[in-house]
């Protein structure tokens, strides 16, 4: 099979419009204060640098690996820190980064394991929800897109390490003879 991006899901510029609007509202949320921006590697880089320049208040930013997929395009259900946050989050606001929730698992994962660390509060902005693969239930502070149940790629999220770099978001399709 060679996998390609196909359609385009969401446009570059409607990402930039929704990241600014995303970035405004959370600038009002936390007025006066300095949250600290989660970021979850490696997929939601590309939306938390955008993110981070939009909120109209002194952020500042660290990264956690957490994986559920292999090179598969499906969930592993099995979730794996992979890399740990380099600065302490005790007593501070933080907003956790992601690329995209389906299954709800792997930030149900995170969740619980920053609130060990004594968090003032913890609030998740994630770019794309995939409401229908929902397995646990999850709350999301900030949604950017609610998209169906399909595998995309761009903006951040990849297919085997591949396709990251696109500025739009497009629907993975399967190019026979490609």
């Amino acid at each position: 099979m060679a996998w390609r991006p196909g359609r385009v899901l969401i446009s570059q510029e409607e990402i930039a419009a929704r990241v600014g609007d995303l970035g405004a509202v959370i600038g009002r949320d936390y007025a006066g204060r300095a949250p600290v921006l989660v970021v979850v590697l490696k997929g939601a880089v590309s939306f938390a640098a955008d993110l981070a320049r939009a909120i109209p208040l002194p952020v500042s930013t660290d990264y956690i690996g957490v994986s559920t997929y292999g090179s598969g395009m499906r969930s592993s259900g099995v979730v794996r820190l992979s890399q740990d946050l380099s600065m302490s989050i005790e007593g501070r606001d933080v907003i956790v980064v992601e690329d995209i929730i389906d299954t709800g698992r792997t930030i149900n994962y995170l969740r619980r394991n920053l609130a060990t660390r004594h968090p003032a509060s913890v609030a998740l902005c994630v770019l794309l929800d995939k409401v229908a693969r929902r397995e646990v239930e999850v709350a999301v502070d900030y949604v950017g897109f609610a998209i169906p149940d399909e595998f995309v790629v761009g903006y951040g999220l990849d297919h085997d390490g591949l396709y990251r770099t696109l500025g739009h978001l497009a629907v993975l399709e399967d190019r026979p003879g490609s």
